[in-house]
């Protein structure tokens, strides 16, 4: 089976139902299978070829849903970026996957063409919404192509089917160790069998009306679209959950049945006053990306009492690997559950034996959901993808340290190169981070260790307060030696009005880390030069 499928079948069962809802606008499934067949061969007409890599740089909006199966169904490979992405990255992005063809909206073409003059391998830029009456330098090898004037040529029909399900339909960009971005290569294989699983498990249904706030270029977003899409749901596009309660109006308006949240969102909504609305068709809400901490898990659970609430653990290159029963969310709420159907997942010590029950280890995932690799870079890919227990696989060894219990269900401990070895001891960021989110004053906690001649690591903790509340450092330090052992209480707190965010929503905490460290740095500076004056 291959991706642009789901959207096929859909057409085939209900043509006239709601596919999307953007603010005011509603598209059929008939709709956006008509416009991704035009647009499909538009693509092909400007010379793209099977396997070529296109560039999604567009925002959330019905134009992103038709380019992603547009790009499919004329056998190409989709690669969506953030809208907010700046040229040099963008740039990057094109030369690094040698991208054919780029589509966006007449907003961002300036910024794409910015780009596109340093990526000779770019030919065309399809573009919704060009202001005709506008110009823009365009790079010499590059055409624009407007295609409002350029899809009512073309026809309704689909186009000759190229893939199978071992081609790759889509490079997802993810954080590099090196800073620059590495591209996951998904096949169609490996979507098609993620979310089968995750619709299975979230008992997707045609009846189903899910919100998306999350950036479309956020696997986690994508994957709203394409699990609405194959189980002929209806998906409800936000652009962002930057105004709160606007959004909570949406999902009381469209009577929305889904909701994908972020730790990040939690945080916001528990900071919300409800009490005058009510949700009686939300049968959902998940979470991934990062484990929810426990005090957000209960106090979710008290809001929305009525309503299932899903932790799932994953991450880029498999999607999803482990998601928690409902029935057990309020007895082991510091658990992402166990592996999903069709996966297999153990832990394993330092020298990659299995390792026993309640002993902490790196996570090793098998299964058609693990990625091909990493576009263009074996050498990452060969210390990610390893020989498996069988002869001739490669399984994926996720850099994520777990332990499980005598059930087999995960518990998430920290990411291997975050823990942090202060005073001869290792300590998990997560375990201070929850004890911080219990205060009542916290809204948001990150914690990083940063370098130290005495204790190796120090570990210093970020802070943000809920609005109207106020806690000192030392509060707040003496609140975390109350519930921590002496070596995990942080060396500083320190209290800010906001802290930095990724693209995805995830506190960006080797922000947090570079900062500290540079400050730490400077201060150590600053003793060195008291000393020498007053010596």
């Amino acid at each position: 089976m291959q991706v642009e499928e789901f959207l096929e079948r859909s057409v085939e069962q209900t043509p006239q139902k709601t596919a999307l809802v953007s603010g005011e606008y509603r598209w059929s499934y008939a709709d956006v299978e008509g416009l991704s067949n035009k647009l499909a061969h538009a693509m092909l007409e400007y010379g793209l070829q099977r396997g070529d890599r296109v560039m999604l740089f567009v925002p959330n909006c019905v134009e992103t849903a038709v380019a992603v199966f547009g790009v499919l169904k004329a056998g190409g490979v989709f690669v969506l970026v953030n809208p907010t992405t700046k040229p040099e990255k963008l740039a990057y992005i094109m030369n690094n996957c040698r991208a054919r063809q780029l589509v966006t909206i007449g907003r961002l073409l300036p910024t794409a063409l910015v780009a596109a003059d340093s990526a000779p391998d770019l030919k065309a830029v399809l573009v919704f919404g060009l202001p005709i009456e506008r110009s823009y330098p365009v790079p010499k090898q590059t055409c624009v192509v407007p295609l409002e004037s350029v899809l009512p040529t073309q026809s309704r029909e689909p186009c000759a089917r190229k893939n199978i399900d071992v081609d790759l339909a889509a490079l997802i960009y993810t954080s590099g160790s090196t800073g620059q971005p590495k591209g996951v290569m998904m096949t169609h294989l490996n979507i098609v069998s993620a979310a089968t699983s995750i619709t299975t498990y979230l008992q997707n249904r045609p009846e189903d009306i899910i919100l998306n706030v999350l950036p479309l270029s956020f696997d986690y977003g994508l994957y709203q679209l394409l699990m609405a899409f194959k189980t002929g749901a209806t998906l409800v596009l936000e652009p962002s959950f930057a105004y709160p309660y606007a959004v909570i109006e949406t999902l009381i308006r469209e009577k929305v049945t889904g909701f994908a949240i972020v730790p990040t969102i939690a945080s916001i909504l528990l900071q919300l006053n409800l009490a005058n609305f009510s949700f009686p068709q939300l049968r959902y809400i998940t979470n991934t990306a990062a484990a929810l901490p426990v005090a957000h898990i209960r106090k979710l659970r008290q809001l929305f009492p009525h309503v299932t609430l899903y932790s799932m653990y994953g991450l880029t290159e498999c999607k999803r690997v482990s998601y928690l029963p409902p029935d057990q969310i309020d007895i082991r709420p510091n658990s992402v559950g166990r592996g999903m159907p069709n996966e297999e997942v153990y832990i394993v010590d330092d020298q990659g034996n299995r390792a026993p029950t309640g002993a902490v280890g790196e996570l090793v995932v098998r299964g058609s959901n693990v990625m091909k690799g990493y576009w263009d870079l074996p050498e990452e890919t060969d210390k990610v993808l390893r020989p498996g227990p069988l002869p001739g696989e490669r399984v994926l060894y996720t850099g994520d340290l777990f332990r499980a219990d005598d059930e087999g269900f995960l518990y998430f401990v920290g990411r291997k190169d975050d823990i942090i070895k202060t005073r001869g001891e290792k300590v998990s960021p997560r375990e201070v981070e929850n004890v911080l989110h219990a205060h009542p004053n916290v809204a948001e906690a990150a914690v990083v260790g940063i370098p130290d001649v005495v204790l190796g690591n120090a570990i210093c903790a970020f802070v943000r307060l809920k609005t109207g509340t106020s806690s000192s450092e030392q509060q707040l330090l003496r609140f975390c030696a109350d519930h921590l052992e002496d070596f995990m209480v942080p060396a500083v707190v320190e209290i800010c009005e906001a802290l930095p965010k990724s693209e995805n929503g995830k506190i960006d905490k080797r922000k947090l880390l570079a900062e500290a460290t540079a400050a730490r740095a400077a201060n150590h500076e600053q003793e060195l030069v008291a000393q020498q004056q007053l010596a």
